[in-house]
């Protein structure tokens, strides 16, 4: 019962980049407000990190599994986006129309799409992991990874049109993703369940790692092309509306 609720929540912090994707495929977003967005995701995940995460992890098996665990989900994510980018993946959350068609770069629509994975594995599993030994949902876990979700979703898909490719690719792609979100959610909750605290801890961190990877390689950067210096400001009001939301 407890892995199909965390599949559940999974699906749902995911059903955001549908959402998203339905937006910028049918209606025309000025490319400031997704950046404005963006940014705000942002600091909302950033919260999350630092207060639930990082936080999290040190508690239940202190600052050796944290360090290593961060550090090596950083690695990861770091390496795999170096690789995906140079197959057409690295302007994956814009909306502009940087995004290379197909026929300008052969399977760049896969390696968007693994991009496009790699982002959101990490978020979900931790979403799963929270629940574990009795844990409580990490609300302000959830609401990040959704309010983030919605300008990828959105940005993403007007950028994809822009390159050419179907709406069909589209909501397929980003389907597709919200399933293995839930999934990936489902599997850390049932997989992890027997695991040491010391196990759960490094899972956490190199979750972690990977999204403070991911905010500085992806998210910020666009949002900081669009809106140049307004991106600290609104990235500090999403992070502290969930700190107040994790306070409450």
């Amino acid at each position: 019962m407890g892995a199909l609720i965390a599949g559940g929540w999974g699906l749902c912090a995911g059903a955001a980049l549908l959402v998203g994707a339905a937006v910028g495929s049918f209606v025309r977003v000025p490319p400031r407000w997704i950046a404005l967005v963006m940014a705000f995701g942002s600091g909302v995940l950033l919260s999350a990190v630092s207060f639930e995460l990082v936080a999290e992890a040190y508690e239940r098996s202190g600052i050796g599994p944290v360090v290593w665990g961060a550090v090596g989900g950083a690695a990861v994510y770091s390496g795999s986006n170096a690789l995906l980018a140079r197959r057409g993946a690295q302007h994956r959350k814009r909306s502009g129309q940087q995004q290379p068609s197909e026929s300008e770069a052969p399977g760049s629509g896969n390696a968007i799409a693994l991009g496009a994975l790699l982002d959101g594995v990490p978020e979900s599993v931790v979403i799963g992991t929270s629940l574990l030994g009795g844990g409580h949902l990490g609300t302000a876990t959830v609401a990040a990874v959704f309010v983030s979700n919605l300008p990828e979703g959105l940005a993403s898909a007007a950028g994809m049109r822009s390159a050419g490719r179907s709406r069909r690719y589209v909501f397929t792609l980003w389907g597709g993703i919200a399933l293995i979100s839930g999934w990936a959610a489902l599997a850390g909750y049932a997989l992890l369940g027997g695991a040491s605290e010391a196990v759960i801890a490094m899972i956490t961190a190199v979750a972690g790692g990977a999204i403070l990877a991911m905010i500085a390689d992806t998210m910020i950067p666009e949002a900081y092309g669009k809106v140049h210096l307004l991106t600290g400001l609104v990235t500090v009001v999403g992070f502290l509306s969930a700190f107040a939301l994790a306070h409450v």
